[in-house]
């Protein structure tokens, strides 16, 4: 038995932000590319997001800094998480999402019309350190918008990768007043796109996906516009952990989604005859197939 699937990698916990917003009546997304030298998912495109950070369970810092209640905050974001994680996952999340696409969450405790693109402005690699998000809320006095962020799913990473994460997934409405930017460390480029052009420019192998935006991708389809998407908001809970089964093929990977008919269940791939099982963009699928470096939807 190899060392790993005997003792599987540690799991850390990170969370993610679907910016989203209306285009011309039409719902999008907001998509990052990871560098190639990434050591996850390197070259697909994905959703901000990342890892948490120490001081981000810190409650009785963040909870000044926060504009919901804690009673709001477990009435939102409350389920199979208490205020610690989910200040945590949330901070988190507003952070990466700061870090990697330049979007700031967050409004003046005073209300302060402060322009965000002064504000905004990254800091350079060498400032980074674990604690300079937090120095920055506190020293100019901001409150991370909680209230704009709702749960959307939980992400577990399959046991045989060789980096694994517990991620909660949140939606959040793109603010009127900012601009996407990639910061060109961890991500190299950025793209606004509709879910069903997100999925074929992945069939296509133009934008491709990670597995699990893959999958939320697929989730947007039957909302279509920003009205849809909110009234859904308003009753999204994180749902059960979902934690595919990756299975390593001679040549590239198949990914069994929870929600297969076997999964869990001894299941046999013919490698030979993935290409003819290969789904179009939006239809339903429970299985994902890696070859030549993108991921895509296949049949039983």
């Amino acid at each position: 038995m190899d060392i790993k699937e005997k003792y599987p990698v540690p799991v850390r916990p990170a969370s993610t932000i679907v910016l989203v917003r209306e285009q011309e009546r039409e719902l999008q997304v907001y998509l990052l590319r990871r560098s190639t030298k990434s050591g996850f998912f390197p070259g697909s495109y994905v959703f901000p997001g990342g890892a948490l950070n120490l001081d981000e369970r810190d409650v009785a810092f963040w909870q000044e800094h926060i504009d919901l209640s804690p009673e709001d905050l477990l009435k939102t974001f409350g389920s199979g998480l208490d205020i610690e994680g989910i200040i945590a996952y949330g901070v988190s999340a507003i952070r990466e999402t700061f870090e990697e696409a330049g979007v700031f969450l967050a409004q003046k405790k005073d209300n302060g019309k402060d322009t965000f693109a002064r504000i905004c402005e990254r800091p350079s690699t060498e400032e980074l350190d674990e604690g300079w998000f937090r120095r920055r809320v506190s020293d100019e006095d901001w409150m991370l918008s909680f209230s704009n962020l709702f749960p959307w799913s939980h992400w577990i990473t399959p046991e045989v990768m060789p980096k694994r994460f517990d991620t909660r997934f949140f939606v959040a409405f793109m603010p009127e007043d900012q601009e996407c930017i990639p910061d060109d460390r961890e991500t190299v480029h950025g793209l606004w796109v509709s879910p069903g052009n997100g999925l074929q420019g992945n069939l296509r192998g133009e934008i491709p996906l990670s597995p699990p935006t893959l999958v939320t991708l697929h989730e947007l389809l039957k909302f279509g516009t920003m009205d849809r998407l909110t009234q859904a908001t308003r009753s999204r809970s994180w749902g059960n952990p979902l934690q595919p089964i990756h299975i390593k093929l001679d040549e590239g990977a198949v990914i069994i989604e929870p929600w297969d008919p076997y999964y869990g269940k001894p299941v046999e791939i013919d490698p030979d005859g993935l290409e003819g099982k290969v789904i179009p963009a939006g239809e339903p699928f429970s299985r994902l197939w890696l070859n030549q470096g993108i991921w895509r939807p296949v049949g039983i």
